[in-house]
């Protein structure tokens, strides 16, 4: 984990001032919040060539290999939408 994201996470999870908060923030790595991130987003519907410029990727093609098990889930939901748009 990178110092900076420890600081961050040790100093929400026991305030110097004020209660601590009800959910501690977990031990995380700073890769890990890049792919909590990415997951968002896809998740959320942002296109995948938009995620990739976000991750610095040259091409959304390696978005697409890294991120295919979030993208299939997404594409399960819509064709559960479409679905229900037709009265399946």
């Amino acid at each position: 984990m990178s110092s900076l994201t420890a600081t961050v996470i040790k100093r929400y999870s026991n305030p110097a001032q004020g209660a601590r908060p009800v959910q501690p923030l977990p031990h995380a790595r700073l890769h890990d919040l890049r792919h909590v991130h990415a997951t968002t987003l896809l998740l959320a519907g942002v296109p995948v060539h938009v995620v990739a410029a976000r991750l610095g990727h040259a091409d959304p093609s390696i978005t697409l290999r890294a991120y295919a098990h979030v993208i299939r889930t997404a594409e399960a939901s819509a064709a559960e939408i479409f679905a229900q748009a037709i009265g399946e």
